[in-house]
């Protein structure tokens, strides 16, 4: 069974940052592209990052610079670094198994998502 558990996330001041962790398990963690997207009050699922299984990471424009993506394979983790965090940012922060279109279509691929807040 595909278990992907996020946490890490909380309660930070604007300018702050955190570090969000997703543990998988119940496949080949090293075979899957991974992806991290969000969801804003209010508002659709949001794209952030996807890192592929060699290395290459991608990330969402209004993100660059701020936001950093990373895989520990021999731990089964993916790692999405949070700086320069903005009130915009407030969110639901969940990883997914596979590329940025699978995680935004399909719910059976992301995790059950950790909370961002960030407020003064």
């Amino acid at each position: 069974e595909v278990q992907l558990v996020e946490s890490g996330g909380g309660l930070v001041q604007p300018g702050g940052s955190l570090t969000l962790s997703c543990a998988a398990s119940g496949f080949t963690f090293s075979n899957y592209p991974m992806t991290w997207v969000r969801q804003a009050p209010g508002k659709g699922l949001e794209w952030v990052s996807t890192i592929s299984t060699n290395n290459i990471k991608t990330l969402a424009d209004s993100m660059k610079g701020r936001f950093t993506v990373s895989r520990d394979n021999a731990k089964n983790t993916m790692y999405l670094r949070l700086n320069s965090l903005q009130t915009e940012d407030t969110a639901m922060y969940y990883c997914a198994k596979g590329d940025k279109y699978t995680a935004q279509l399909d719910p059976s691929s992301r995790g059950q998502g950790t909370q961002v807040t960030v407020s003064s």
